[in-house]
């Protein structure tokens, strides 16, 4: 590791949340000896994957496993243990998460129970940071890690209903919090999550019915091909991505085959046009009558629900597994704006302008997004480090426009589209950027992009 010298202080930083991408952006910064304090306001790290958290914004559900086999999500300096299963548990992978803090020693600097309420600039260009417990900090730099699986989509649809909704983001298991025994249950969406749903409330004695609302076909992708994990066998990340794409079609055409005779819509793309859908046991429930598909909801009729096709079903519950939106309540800065979940930002990290302000985790990472702002933090601690360099602020706009061209081209319009990218390109353009800023640091000197000035303005204030 090349830790700055002792005799050059370094900026401090905030981070905004302890989820993964919180605590690994926190061990990076400490390996680099990066003065931080990280927030996070719930009473335990974990974020998203921390079942029932107090903090209100995880989606995670009793019986979730991830869907990324173990050998694609582990941190690169920290393996995962030999004997979980080629899919944790949610409640595996927390406990993975819990041992990575306490390995590190990054729990000490952590600060639980305290929620940043308020994010902005000074004058000067620092970061006036507010927290839950009313005191303001002044901070060198800003982690944005808050996540993008909280704030729950809602779609909109005529009428009213009188039965039970929710969000799939509520919903922890058959019982809780609505008894799903013995309903007439819609779930919308045909993502991972409404798969997942939809397979347990389906399965006898728990709903008496189970309809799925698609607006669209999609092709439902095993787990396993061959007895293995399939994201497994992924191609190089030296192949060009249109070549990976076009290989990958082929071979989900060969492994899934026809699925419209089990009652699926036809899909309106290709294989790999949109976010994969992962799920070994829907063609299962499907073929045994426990699934029905139904075209999108047009109408809320009382206790009822009209389908564009216009059939019309008695329903109890609706489940909306619709996504989610990308927001940042606490984030005063109007060079950050969020449009149709979009935010332009090099490397998915920096808005081009703003020096000291990174976004960590913001991306639909394929195939996982656990141990994607530990790569993307090799970048920013070299950087508040002064051993990367930017380039010009229009090369960031150019190389920002070309990358989002390159991962989301090809996939058809929507908003859980404008945040995709292939996470071993990523990475391996990732670290050809960090190698040429390395050497536009060496040519300046290794002079610190991001001064440190929140100390002596506290200071100063007082």
């Amino acid at each position: 590791m090349n830790a700055q010298p002792e005799n050059t202080r370094l900026p401090k930083v905030c981070i905004v949340g302890a989820g993964c991408s919180g605590f690994t952006t926190a061990k990076r910064l400490k390996d680099y000896g990066i003065p931080f304090d990280c927030y996070e306001m719930s009473d335990d790290i974990g974020g998203n994957w921390y079942y029932k958290n107090p903090n209100g914004a995880s989606a995670c559900y009793e019986s979730l496993h991830i869907d990324t086999s173990k050998w694609r999500l582990a941190f690169e300096d920290f393996p995962i243990p030999e004997d979980f299963p080629d899919f944790p548990h949610h409640a595996q992978l927390q406990q993975y998460f819990k041992d990575y803090v306490a390995h590190f020693g990054l729990r000490p600097h952590i600060t639980f129970n305290t929620e940043v309420t308020e994010a902005k600039r000074t004058g000067d260009g620092l970061w006036a940071v507010t927290l839950s417990t009313g005191e303001t900090k002044l901070y060198d730099a800003l982690v944005v890690a808050n996540g993008h699986h909280w704030d729950p989509r809602m779609p909109e649809f005529l009428g009213a209903f009188e039965g039970d909704e929710m969000h799939v983001h509520a919903y922890c298991d058959p019982f809780d919090p609505i008894d799903m025994r013995g309903k007439n249950i819609v779930v919308v969406g045909m993502g991972n999550s409404a798969m997942d749903v939809a397979c347990e409330l389906s399965q006898k004695p728990i709903a008496k019915r189970l309809m799925m609302a698609a607006r669209r076909g999609v092709y439902v992708i095993p787990k396993y091909h061959k007895g293995e994990p399939l994201d497994k066998a992924s191609a190089p990340a030296w192949m060009p991505l249109k070549l990976q794409k076009a290989l990958g079609r082929y071979a989900v055409k060969k492994i899934i085959g026809d699925q419209t005779r089990l009652g699926m819509p036809q899909p309106d793309h290709r294989p790999l046009d949109a976010h994969p859908t992962v799920s070994s046991e829907f063609a299962i429930r499907l073929g045994s009558g426990d699934i029905e598909i139904k075209p999108n909801i047009e109408a809320k009729l009382g206790r009822q629900v009209r389908f564009t096709d216009g059939s019309v079903e008695d329903v109890d519950v609706i489940i909306y597994a619709t996504g989610y939106n990308v927001s940042f309540p606490f984030l005063k800065d109007e060079a950050v704006k969020v449009e149709n979940n979009h935010v332009s930002l090099f490397k998915r990290m920096m808005r081009p302008g703003v020096p000291n302000l990174f976004f960590m985790g913001l991306a639909q990472a394929l195939p996982t997004l656990v141990n994607f702002a530990e790569q993307q933090s090799k970048l920013v601690a070299k950087y508040l480090a002064g051993k990367y360099a930017l380039p010009s602020e229009e090369e960031m706009w150019r190389m920002t426009k070309a990358d989002e061209a390159l991962y989301t081209g090809n996939f058809y319009n929507s908003a859980r589209h404008t945040m995709q990218l292939d996470f071993p390109h990523y990475v391996r353009q990732l670290m050809k950027e960090i190698a040429k800023g390395e050497a536009r640091a060496k040519k300046q000197g290794g002079k610190l992009p991001v001064p440190a000035r929140a100390e002596e303005a506290k200071q100063k204030a007082a």
